[in-house]
């Protein structure tokens, strides 16, 4: 028996030995480099930043690297997708220690009958580690690794905290990564709003979430008959009764719609630019921050609506783009901003174009940060630096031909936009009917160091000196208010800078509008009205600063004669576009030489609203000015708006 026993420890007892050993040495070998489990409550999943509209209630856009993910606990997520889940991808989740050997053995046997390693029954602790800190790439290595960290998870945390790290984990196909970010995308709602057939197909992607796409024909077939199976399997192990399983078959499910258009994408793209600025684009695509704008979706798809319209009526007029900005002069937050037809991804026009050389109409230009000609836009200012200076409405200027000079190399010799001059007319007059040779004598007004009654003389030559300092004046009110661009030497602009003869943008001339809207107060642009980190904490919050730059008289009186109508009636008729019959509002035309820019700004005290028209390459429209081109889009937009709007009118 002695004998018989040392044979048989011979041939058994001692290959088992030698075998467990083995396994103790591979497991400490390959242990011995392995992350820890406890990194899990250390790491943070990477979480897409989100840009917001004011409300919180409108996702605008989302930042995110190769992952998209909101992370959400295990509690908001419906009981449904949880137990879908476990029934298809780990049916012994909560009785096993983090690996199922039988399952290991069953996927080994239909490996070995295809012949390739197809199945790999790891559980849903082995799927985790896998992705968490080890390759996709099936070798013996790396399934040793996942099956100790799987053990070792398994063992230090709660089945539930796996579950939850598990289901915010795993990829779901269009850069989707966990169920909330799933669900956004392919629902358009929260994980907690989906339904049971909705959960099933969430759980269905798991298995191969690209293939098992719903936006081509072939991926979307096989992803509705997977459903069906999870359904199946999860009535199988006693999660749902048969008929529940078989009326949620029968439920439709309706997938969002995969567009590459993206809502505001210029206002949306400004605010990614000035994220990026500020934190750095690699920060944001993992710091799952939320980002809450200033920008109200209801008044931004009628400024988009609005501008659209007039792209198509103004095309007949060799004007095939514009720019809408609308902002609160009280706290310089933007409430809406659109270009051209609104779409990013618009064809240019015309199609065959050079992006930023020849084209009239260029989607990826945010044409309301482009530099332009503002024409008699400009106006308002050079006139704000004569009332400042204590001049007031009804001091009379001589509107007739008049030499100014040489400037530039040449007489300076300009004429009123409908070659018409007025004789002696008020400075009320001047402003309101936008009268370039009178405008131009009022920056002689300011230049001079004593004030007089009225300016009626005609030979300005010689006086170039006062027109300079002037021109000094007028641009430190424009600069006051908060233009920036310019910025070139006094001595590089000449009298012509009161018809719009420097450039700006945009923004930033409805925003200098916006200091007489508001009783003569600088502000600050605000799009961000406050940033979230992923805890909730607020890390932003935007300040309203306010800087007094015009006393209350200036103010009146620009706002006075810009909202006055029957002042304006003899250019622009009694009925303009620039014409509210229930509100009183203030507002300036605006058209360069050549009619290469066509503007329109107008406010009430709780709106300014800056409309751009023209081409992207600069070109000539067919000789319409502002008040045909930029106007009817301003004005359209302020009828919508102004019934709903607070303090809407002076």
């Amino acid at each position: 028996m002695k004998r018989k026993f040392k044979l048989a420890f011979k041939i058994v007892g001692f290959p088992l030995i030698l075998t467990f050993f083995s396994l103790i040495f591979l497991f400490l070998y390959y242990a011995k480099d392995l992350p820890r489990p406890e990194i899990f409550e250390e790491m943070e999943m990477a979480q897409s930043t989100k840009i917001y509209d004011r409300t919180g209630e409108y996702l605008l856009y989302e930042i995110y690297g190769e992952e998209k993910r909101t992370y959400v606990t295990l509690d908001k997520i419906p009981k449904y997708l949880r137990d879908a889940v476990v029934a298809t991808e780990d049916a012994n989740f909560y009785k096993h220690f983090g690996v199922d050997f039988k399952g290991i053995l069953r996927a080994i046997i239909e490996d070995l009958k295809i012949g390739r390693p197809l199945y790999g029954g790891s559980t849903i602790p082995q799927q985790l580690v896998r992705s968490a800190f080890l390759t996709l790439k099936k070798t013996p290595k790396r399934k040793i690794r996942e099956v100790i960290l799987a053990i070792e998870l398994d063992a230090k945390y709660p089945k539930d905290q796996i579950l939850e790290w598990y289901l915010n984990q795993v990829p779901l196909g269009q850069n989707a990564y966990g169920v909330e970010a799933a669900s956004q995308i392919y629902f358009g709602k929260h994980v907690f709003e989906i339904s049971l057939p909705e959960a099933a197909i969430l759980a269905a992607l798991i298995k191969a979430p690209y293939k098992l796409s719903p936006y081509d024909e072939e991926g979307k077939k096989e992803l509705l008959e997977r459903k069906d199976y999870v359904l199946d399997r999860m009535a199988e192990l006693g999660y749902l009764s048969k008929e529940e399983a078989e009326k949620a078959k029968r439920e439709e499910i309706f997938f969002k719609e995969k567009k590459e258009k993206f809502f505001a994408p210029y206002f949306v793209l400004w605010i990614k630019k000035i994220l990026e600025e500020k934190y750095t684009r690699e920060y944001l695509q993992r710091a799952g921050l939320k980002v809450y704008t200033s920008l109200d979706v209801k008044m931004q798809k009628i400024a988009e609506e609005v501008v659209k319209e007039g792209l198509k009526r103004n095309k007949f007029f060799g004007a095939h783009n514009a720019c809408l900005v609308a902002l609160d002069p009280r706290n310089g937050e933007v409430l809406a901003m659109t270009v051209g037809t609104g779409n990013y991804y618009e064809k240019p026009y015309p199609e065959n174009c050079t992006p930023g050389k020849n084209c009239k109409f260029d989607p990826k230009v945010n044409v309301c940060f482009s530099l332009r000609q503002p024409g008699s836009a400009f106006k308002p200012f050079v006139y704000a630096a004569a009332f400042k200076k204590g001049y007031d409405d009804k001091i009379l200027i001589l509107d007739e031909m008049t030499n100014f000079g040489v400037w530039g190399g040449k007489e300076y010799i300009p004429k009123n936009y409908d070659g018409i001059f007025r004789g002696w007319v008020t400075i009320r007059e001047a402003l309101a009917q936008s009268l370039n040779v009178s405008s131009i004598k009022v920056l002689y007004l300011v230049g001079k160091n004593e004030k007089i009654e009225k300016l009626g003389i005609n030979d300005f030559r010689g006086k170039e000196g006062i027109f300079v300092k002037g021109l000094a004046e007028s641009l430190k009110i424009a600069k006051d208010l908060g233009i920036t661009t310019l910025n070139k030497p006094i001595s590089n602009y000449g009298p012509s800078l009161v018809l719009g003869g420097g450039e700006v943008n945009v923004l930033e001339m409805s925003l200098a509008y916006g200091a007489f809207a508001n009783g003569g107060y600088k502000i600050s642009v605000n799009p961000i009205l406050k940033i979230e980190d992923k805890e909730g904490k607020v890390i932003y919050q935007a300040k309203k600063e306010k800087i007094k730059v015009l006393e209350n008289k200036v103010v009146n009186l620009i706002n006075d004669i810009l909202s006055d109508n029957e002042a304006r009636t003899p250019m622009f008729g009694k009925r303009s576009p620039l014409y509210f019959e229930n509100f009183k509002v203030a507002v300036k035309t605006g058209t360069t030489q050549n009619y290469r820019d066509a503007w329109t700004i107008g406010y009430v005290p709780s709106l300014v609203v800056g409309v751009w028209v023209g081409n992207n390459d600069n070109s000539k429209t067919f000789k319409q000015p502002g008040v045909v081109l930029a106007a009817p889009i301003w004005h359209r937009f302020l009828e919508k708006i102004l019934p709903q709007r607070e303090s809407n009118s002076f």
